[in-house]
């Protein structure tokens, strides 16, 4: 590989903290994603301390990914943490018994989920939090203001909202400055276009998750296997370059458990489309425009 991750594929500046614009994500380091642990614990440890090594600095953990598992993962794995690494933890929603999410009924729920979870991360302070939507039974202004209160406490650096609507956007910004938005976004859906667009142009940092459609793109005779082919490389890295491509507030944290796949993720900052295939692909993948409103659809 030429050069450091960040010469190559550029950074976007979350409170002036740069990251790089290829970030990774745990999700996919169980077998099923939601709500369990890794499946191999010592493998998912080395891709972590892989990602850094190749200049990775930008790691997104969701809730909905265990009930904890990975802040301990991460913990024991990256603990001193180097001091360039920005960890963007997702909360704000509780999984009922029937295993449904729902955002937290009330401030104080946050808060303890916050407090939780530093304890687990062995951290003082969380860099960038994303609350996992609004709930409808408390204000906005109460739940931002429960974020504001603990960045005054030193607890949280930075904030950010996953799942949210551009008016939601706005009107929590009337109560902080909001880092980062999280949405569904890839090729095939893009339904999350217009806060993609907002957050471009207010400089807030775009994070696509399933920026690989649950695989759908990363397949050997998905929509993208004819172009990769004649590139010679991998379904996945053209639909990464793509999403690369599409916007500088961009920043994909595609998720696995895999070294070679990592090592490709990586590789897919060096992948220079040309405006005619970018045509190409915005011509010939088939769209759907699916809003993920939905808790069953949270990451």
């Amino acid at each position: 590989m030429r050069g450091t991750l960040p010469d190559r594929c550029g950074t976007f500046t979350i409170g002036g903290h740069p990251v790089t614009r290829l970030g990774l994500g745990t999700a996919q380091m169980s077998a099923s994603g939601v709500w369990s642990h890794p499946t191999d614990a010592a493998e998912a440890a080395r891709v972590l301390r892989q990602a850094v090594d190749l200049g990775v600095n930008l790691i997104d953990i969701a809730e909905s990914s265990g009930p904890f598992n990975y802040e301990e993962l991460i913990a024991q794995a990256l603990n001193p943490y180097p001091e360039n690494l920005l960890l963007m933890i997702k909360g704000g929603l509780l999984r009922s018994p029937d295993g449904q999410w729902e955002p937290v009924p009330r401030p104080s729920f946050l808060r303890k989920q916050i407090d939780t979870r530093l304890w687990y991360l062995k951290l003082n302070r969380i860099p960038l939090f994303q609350l996992h939507g609004f709930s409808p039974h408390a204000p906005v202004a109460d739940q931002i203001g429960l974020l504001t209160d603990m960045q005054r406490e030193g607890k949280i650096g930075q904030i950010g909202l996953a799942e949210v609507t551009v008016a939601e956007l706005e009107e929590a910004r009337k109560f902080a400055e909001i880092a980062t938005v999280q949405a569904e976004y890839n090729l095939i859906n893009r339904a999350a276009e217009p806060l993609l667009n907002y957050a471009e142009e207010a400089n807030i940092g775009f994070i696509p998750w399933l920026p690989l459609a649950t695989g759908a793109l990363a397949s050997q005779d998905g929509p993208l296997a004819e172009l990769a082919r004649r590139r010679s490389v991998t379904p996945a890295q053209l639909a990464l370059a793509w999403l690369l491509k599409r916007s500088p507030a961009m920043l994909p944290t595609p998720g696995t458990l895999s070294m070679q796949h990592l090592n490709d993720n990586v590789s897919a900052v060096d992948i220079a489309l040309t405006a005619t295939e970018v045509d190409d692909l915005d011509r010939s993948i088939p769209r759907i425009d699916r809003l993920a409103r939905s808790a069953q659809y949270w990451r």
